[in-house]
């Protein structure tokens, strides 16, 4: 496998620290507000890159913070009336229910930046020790310069660099030693969040905090850091330097970024009112149309989203999963075991499409073509399965699907909706009340199943349904 490294401005092939292990960090959210589609870019991403590793037999463990601590969170705390702490709960709960509909695993870790307070209070300790960090009137500063390869992940020279860290004003601002020192502790405001440190009370600066909940949860060192592509400089540059400064170790041996997320081919912003939630698109989609729209390019390009590419990606979606409903059909009224020469060769064939997906996967993540094989192996099964079919051919077949839709963190099963005798049984009884002319009774079943997202369509040779 090849993953596109940032460090070195090329694909490189993927080799774990540790045999049979990965270790991943993530760039998580702040949670001060609903999440915007943009934040659900590296969530999809990167957890489609968990799930193909542990496809391939990886040992994968998964870490993506939520920054709960943070000026926009203290700024929404103010607009709200109640704690800091009381916003992050609320917006962690609605990020959760977000992540859910999007079908994000739930077998990784999801640490909180005011967890690690000691240990972000040790790390500052060793920097100020080592002489890469200074305290003045409260505020406590890394020194860019003396970290030797500041600038080698975004390739900034640090001569043309102004200073590397988010434009506010704190006590002792003034009073850097370099314009580019960042901030790595605050001293308190009235009114703010804050703990005790050998500098006053104060709260952490922002970059510290990833490098220590990764430093805790994973070690020094680690496989894979990503997140979105505005994230390389400065906050993934400030990372390396305090991780690799304090702990003496190479921080990450892999760095993935993914693109911008456009709407309507605009940058998406509040004043140009083309801001979207995760939210806001559940109102229209399900989610897991928008994780397919997301997997339908590759994740370094950027991506424009529109309501005609959304349509487009539930016409896609759809597709699929009518092909597994089929199969779950055809499997469930099946008795016939005995596979046939035929069979044999056909289920041979189905194996290359696991092959181009596995190809397209190795070759830096590359989802718009994984999906097309996707596509490909819908094709083959509706063109070469009927009734007619041995159980252990269309098993055998279903298996496959399932497996890539799973990689690609696609659900397809009947029991999204409910199993398909729940279904068939619903749309007999229906049948019945129309003949009965309980014509009530038939639409409240019609919209009953709607409602599970079923769509039924009344035909000369009987009722079909497919999922919408």
């Amino acid at each position: 496998m090849k993953i596109y490294n940032t460090l070195s401005g090329k694909k490189e092939e993927f080799v774990p620290i540790e045999t049979g292990k990965v270790k991943i960090y993530v760039c998580g959210p702040t949670v001060y507000n609903l999440i915007h589609i943009g934040n659900a870019r590296p969530m999809v991403v990167f957890d489609t890159l968990r799930r193909y590793l542990m496809y391939k037999g990886y040992e994968v463990n998964y870490v993506s913070n939520f920054t709960d601590i943070d000026d926009k969170i203290i700024k929404r705390s103010i607009e709200e009336g109640i704690s800091a702490d009381a916003v992050s709960s609320k917006y962690i709960k609605e990020c959760e229910k977000d992540m859910e509909g999007l079908n994000i695993g739930t077998d990784m870790l999801h640490p909180l930046a005011t967890q690690v307070i000691p240990e972000m209070i040790d790390m500052i300790k060793t920097l100020i020790d080592k002489g890469f960090a200074y305290e003045n009137n409260g505020t406590v500063y890394y020194r860019v310069r003396k970290f030797k390869v500041y600038g080698k992940l975004s390739g900034k020279n640090i001569d043309d660099l102004e200073a590397g860290h988010r434009q506010i004003k704190v006590a002792g601002e003034d009073n850097k030693e370099d314009q580019l020192d960042f901030v790595l502790w605050k001293p308190k405001k009235e009114g703010e969040p804050a703990w005790e440190s050998p500098w006053g009370e104060g709260r952490p600066g922002w970059h510290i905090e990833c490098s220590v909940m990764a430093k805790k949860y994973l070690g020094d060192e680690i496989d894979i850091h990503a997140g979105g592509e505005d994230l390389i400089f400065p906050h993934h540059e400030n990372e390396i330097a305090q991780s690799e400064a304090a702990n003496g170790v190479t921080f990450a041996k892999y760095w993935m970024h993914n693109g911008f997320l456009k709407i309507n081919n605009e940058k998406m912003s509040k004043s140009l009112g083309n801001f979207l939630t995760v939210r806001d698109i559940s109102e229209k989609y399900d989610l897991q149309v928008l994780r397919f729209f997301m997997l339908g390019a590759h994740y370094r390009n950027p991506v424009n989203f529109s309501d005609e590419l959304m349509d487009s990606a539930k016409n896609g979606l759809e597709r699929i999963k009518n092909c597994s409903s089929f199969l779950d059909e055809l499997i469930e009224k099946n008795d016939k075991n005995e596979l046939t020469g035929e069979e044999q060769k056909l289920m041979t064939d189905a194996e290359g499409f696991r092959k181009n997906f596995e190809t397209a996967m190795d070759d830096d993540l590359n989802t718009a073509d994984a999906v097309a094989s996707v596509f490909d192996l819908v094709k083959f099964i509706n063109s070469n399965v009927s009734s007619e079919n041995s159980k252990r051919f269309l098993v055998s077949l279903k298996s496959l699907l399932t497996d890539l839709n799973e990689v690609l963190g696609l659900d397809t099963s009947a029991e999204e909706t409910g199993d398909i005798e729940w279904i068939e049984l619903l749309i007999a009884e229906r049948t019945r009340a129309k003949k009965d002319k309980d014509f009530k009774r038939a639409d409240e079943i019609r919209d009953e199943l709607l409602q599970k997202g079923i769509v039924l369509e009344d035909t000369r040779d009987g009722v079909r349904w497919k999922r919408k």
